[in-house]
């Protein structure tokens, strides 16, 4: 039985994988929560799980129990200001990594985003020097964590589009937002775009997680995994999404930046660097990412019908 310590359980990520672990392993399971009320998995349906009280902001004062963790899962993160992300997303995770024992602990899992590589899976510098609070802050902390003496046991995943919620869990910024997304789908399908993507459930995330915590990486394993089904393009999406709801495609304008661009000032949008620079790349796509079939698992969610359905998105009638 593994020591296992846990960090943003509280999020949509993080209830899948706390549900995971506590219902299909019996590993002791410590979660760092600063509210508990939030939590809505059944920590109490089995002994050895845990709740720590605190946050990143205080972990030195977990530093005698980090000492005998065999396994930690990092998922906690800041989308907040840039000195509130970096303190949290670099500063603080990397403090943690270094307050673990190095001859207890067997493997650190951290979760980065996708969003900070390029095609070949290789950092995207414009992540480091355009991208918002949160992408700069994971681009910083993932550069760094090679000059760490414990970098050959961090395993980093890096989720593409994350989907997933439940009345039981908290649903994923995507999914929170999809409904409001098919609003527009009467104008949307009028138009076509170059572009291309990835995209997770996070009940598939967990289920990665969990396969890690049980089968850790050798020497010769890849440490870093993108989690992503394999690429559709925006179009591909489009198409499938208005067949799902029975609306049909007449006719298509092509949506060059130009046009793109008039939108932008039509309708006063407020748009970052990062925006600009995501409009113009347009296709965030890799190489190798992984599902639970990767690993002779059945994936959960695959198709963008699956998404639409587990979103609580339903055909409409003609």
């Amino acid at each position: 039985m593994k020591r296992i310590f846990i960090t943003g359980s509280s999020g949509c990520i993080g209830h899948y994988m706390a549900e995971a672990l506590i219902k299909e392993t019996d590993h002791e399971l410590y979660f760092l929560v600063r509210h508990p009320e939030k939590l809505q998995f059944r920590y109490q349906s089995r002994p050895n799980v845990h709740l720590m009280i605190g946050d990143l902001q205080n972990i030195h004062k977990f530093r005698d129990f980090l000492k005998t963790v065999n396994i930690a899962i990092l998922a906690a993160t800041s989308w907040g200001g840039i000195n509130e992300s970096f303190e949290i997303n670099v500063t603080k995770t990397i403090g943690l990594m270094k307050l673990l024992d190095p001859e207890v602990c067997e493997q650190i899992i951290y979760f980065s985003t996708a969003s900070i590589l390029d095609k070949n899976n290789q950092p995207l510098s414009e992540a480091g020097t355009l991208g918002t609070n949160y992408v700069r802050t994971k681009y910083q902390c993932y550069t760094q964590l090679k000059n760490l003496p414990f970098y050959n046991k961090i395993t980093t995943v890096f989720p593409t589009l994350v989907f997933g919620g439940e009345p039981n869990k908290p649903y994923s910024h995507l999914s929170g937002g999809i409904k409001d997304v098919i609003k527009w789908i009467d104008l949307i399908r009028w138009f076509k775009a170059d572009g291309s993507f990835h995209y997770i459930h996070a009940r598939d995330i967990a289920q990665i997680i969990k396969y890690l915590v049980e089968n850790p990486p050798t020497e010769s394993d890849k440490r870093n995994l993108v989690l992503g089904n394999k690429k559709t393009t925006v179009n591909e999406a489009i198409k499938k999404i208005c067949h799902y709801l029975n609306k049909r495609i007449y006719l298509q304008i092509p949506l060059y930046i130009i046009l793109v661009d008039f939108f932008i000032k039509v309708f006063r949008l407020r748009m970052e660097d990062w925006d600009y620079f995501s409009i113009n790349y347009r296709h965030f796509t890799y190489k190798n990412t992984v599902t639970p079939a990767t690993f002779g698992l059945e994936n959960y969610c695959t198709t963008i019908e699956e998404v639409m359905k587990l979103s609580g998105v339903y055909p409409q009638k003609n």
